[in-house]
């Protein structure tokens, strides 16, 4: 099985159809979606229609979140919330009703989607979290699996039964352990910010047991061009670059 996971995909469509095609050429069995497919960039509602015409399935992230229920809103910063304001007037009705219907968290294929941290938490950011808990949450796990995303940088944590390890996922091919547990950030799509500005995604393979990290470049420009004519908060524009 070679999975493809995205995260964090934000309303940037121009890095979204980039990842697809190398998704494409990739020749994976199956492509899966950690969330946030909105917020901070201007083609939110473009971005979950392409993610629904190719059956993608998906689990909902914070600025979902963020949309469907108004007591969260209110979590972030003064820029996010204008630039969700924003995005909300953007979507079709059908649009919000699907990001409405969204769960926290699903298993695929043996193993565990969740935007933040297993077992389902959609606002826990996986730099947050101590060992302790890391520990905790594997013993919890039915899966030896999960993908993760929400922090937009590339992490691996892996536990062995007793020890956790952790640290960056470098881009390019990289080997697991047998019988260790993992979790696993993909980074993100839209809005990377791990130094590196291109499109990060995951292809999981779990015959040969191997992540590939996938760096993906895409017209930057054409995305910072649509959110500064839209009205989006600058700041979310530049630090695209």
């Amino acid at each position: 099985m070679r999975l493809a996971v995205v995260s964090d995909i934000h309303g940037n469509l121009e890095a979204f159809k980039e990842v697809l095609l190398d998704i494409d050429r990739s020749r994976v069995d199956a492509v899966v979606c950690l969330g946030d497919c909105i917020g901070y960039g201007p083609e939110p509602d473009q971005v979950v229609s392409l993610v629904r015409r190719k059956n993608i399935p998906s689990v909902m992230g914070n600025h979902e979140l963020g949309l469907v229920n108004k007591s969260y809103l209110g979590w972030f910063n003064q820029p996010t919330r204008r630039s969700l304001l924003l995005t909300r007037e953007l979507l079709s009705s059908d649009t919000l009703e699907f990001i409405q219907g969204l769960k926290s968290a699903m298993v695929f294929q043996g193993c565990r989607l969740v935007h933040g941290f297993p077992p389902e938490s959609i606002t826990t950011y996986l730099f947050d979290v101590s060992e302790s808990q890391c520990v905790l949450a594997f013993s919890d796990m039915q899966e030896k699996m999960c993908f993760v995303g929400h922090t937009h940088v590339p992490e691996i944590v892996g536990f062995d039964g007793d020890t956790v390890s952790r640290g960056p996922l470098q881009q390019g091919l990289r080997s697991l352990e047998d019988g260790n547990m993992y979790i696993i950030n993909v980074g993100s799509v839209g809005q990377p910010r791990d130094g590196n500005n291109r499109a990060k995604y995951v292809i999981w393979d779990s015959s040969r047991q191997t992540v590939d990290l996938r760096y993906v470049s895409y017209d930057i420009a054409i995305t910072v061009k649509k959110i500064l004519e839209l009205g989006f908060p600058e700041f979310h524009a530049h630090r695209l670059w």
